[in-house]
């Protein structure tokens, strides 16, 4: 029954995300495609550090607080994924109903991810601190960062993808958690 429960929180949260997505598509169109790796990598470094700083100083001056940031997270996450998949362009090269298709497809794969973790770790996030979720979504970025300056030839390492949906899921996490 859980797990169940976790399915639902997760696709709720993603369809939340999905309609961010799509309304700032709306606005801006892909403006992401021509982010560089690099570029991802420090605009989720600073999504992730500003959550970490609210976290520690419990007061925003902005007025956001933290869950929009696990929210821009999951986006910036999945527009990783498809940044990896497609390269960075000069231009806009897709259509919103291309970007979106994309979205949907990786976002499907950040959830079927998550279902198999969660069976074999045993729904093991839900007793996790929401900071714990921050720290290793801060890691996984020093290690995209450190796979960018390898220029990808790692030795044992997952690759860039792998680091992209444990963001997304982690995440997800938060804004579940921070839901309430």
């Amino acid at each position: 029954m859980a797990e169940n429960n976790t399915e639902q929180e997760f696709r709720d949260v993603m369809k939340e995300c999905r309609t961010l997505f799509a309304k700032k598509l709306h606005d801006y169109g892909a403006s992401w495609r021509i982010l560089r790796p690099s570029s991802l990598t420090d605009q989720l470094f600073i999504k992730a550090k500003r959550i970490r700083s609210l976290e520690i100083k419990k007061e925003s001056l902005v007025g956001e607080g933290i869950r929009p940031e696990f929210i821009a997270l999951i986006n910036y996450g999945i527009v990783g994924l498809i940044q990896l998949e497609r390269g960075f362009s000069d231009q806009v090269d897709i259509t919103p109903e291309e970007a979106i298709a994309l979205y949907d497809r990786h976002a499907a794969e950040a959830l079927s991810l998550m279902l198999r973790k969660n069976h074999d770790y045993d729904e093991a996030w839900r007793s996790m601190r929401v900071t714990s979720y921050t720290d290793f979504i801060l890691t996984k970025l020093q290690r995209i960062r450190e796979i960018e300056d390898l220029e990808g030839q790692t030795l044992v390492s997952e690759g860039i993808d792998a680091n992209y949906m444990d963001i997304i899921n982690y995440a997800v996490f938060g804004a579940i958690k921070l839901k309430d």
